[in-house]
């Protein structure tokens, strides 16, 4: 099962660089300076959070079938989906509105955080 959302995370970095890659040379004489900017935080969080993805993967066996642990992989998802996908939309687009979703990314981010901490940290208290 952690198989699959290590390749998730694979895949998640492999579009941060793809993407990353586009906006350094193709959006860079379309873009503002501001919205190029936009567009890289957006590739930037894309990939830590991938690679999150594929740390919490490798250190899954170790927690066991914890479903915190399955959710703290999918928020990250989600966050890369809400924040990272709101930026790359914003910045392309020029739809502000897409700035109300992107804090929305930002709090899945934190809580897969704090999911796999509380796996982790309770796996420790029970050995």
């Amino acid at each position: 099962m952690y198989l699959k959302y290590a390749a998730y995370g694979a895949v998640h970095a492999m579009l941060a660089v793809v993407l990353g890659a586009f906006g350094a040379h193709g959006l860079e004489a379309r873009l503002s300076e501001h919205m190029l900017t936009v567009f890289e935080t957006g590739v930037r969080y894309h990939m830590y959070h991938g690679l999150g993805i594929l740390l919490i993967a490798a250190f899954a066996e170790r927690l066991g079938e914890m479903r915190a642990v399955v959710w703290a992989m999918r928020l990250l998802m989600i966050g890369i989906v809400l924040f990272s996908g709101s930026l790359y939309v914003l910045s392309l687009s020029g739809f502000t509105k897409l700035g109300m979703i992107t804090p929305l990314g930002g709090v899945a981010f934190i809580a897969g955080w704090i999911m796999f901490a509380s796996a982790a940290w309770r796996q420790r208290i029970n050995k």
